[in-house]
């Protein structure tokens, strides 16, 4: 039997626009990654959304990615063949649908709709159990305590009706409506 569980959509405000503000390098993550234990090798390892290096090449999960602008078929080929995918995008004539599986050991998943810009999409959570109280973790090495991808829908997406939820403990789906 499946379950369920509803996400509440958080609305991010101006104070909050500067969390992130330790970019992520390539030579920082695979130094870090080189030395991070298993949990962290399967947060952000090959295929997890939470990966820097989904999309084939380098790409910082704190950066907005223009998600709808690929075909998810070409865009992560490589991992289709290697069945290492965890992640999915689609389209219908009424909204966007999008799937991943959450890393082993994610707690507090957060799905939020950015106060400086309406089609951006920004899921993060805490994996590391010794992580900073509160938010702070955000703005230190935030790679070392959390996850975060950050995600540009279409422009024709109403991403203030749009819904998550959890589904089996490990599954998270966004449904976005489009605009009529």
């Amino acid at each position: 039997m499946s379950h369920k569980t509803a996400l509440e959509i958080r609305t991010d405000d101006d104070d909050q626009s500067q969390k992130w503000l330790l970019p992520l390098s390539e030579d920082v993550f695979s130094s870090y990654l080189s030395q991070a234990g298993e949990i962290a090798q399967k947060v952000f390892g090959e295929g997890s959304l939470f990966s820097p290096l989904l999309f084939g090449k380098f790409f910082d999960p704190a950066d907005a990615f223009p998600l709808w602008d690929f075909d998810p078929e070409l865009l992560l080929s490589r991992l289709h063949s290697s069945s290492k995918i965890s992640v999915d995008w689609s389209e219908t004539d009424d909204k966007y649908i999008f799937r991943a599986e959450l890393p082993v050991g994610a707690r507090s998943v957060e799905v939020a709709l950015s106060g400086d810009k309406e089609n951006l999409i920004e899921i993060s959570g805490i994996w590391n159990v010794g992580n900073p109280t509160g938010r702070d973790w955000k703005i230190r090495k935030w790679w070392e305590y959390g996850f975060v991808r950050r995600l540009e829908v279409a422009d024709d997406a109403d991403c203030r009706k749009m819904e998550a939820s959890i589904n089996n403990d490990n599954t998270l789906e966004i449904i976005i409506p489009k605009s009529l």
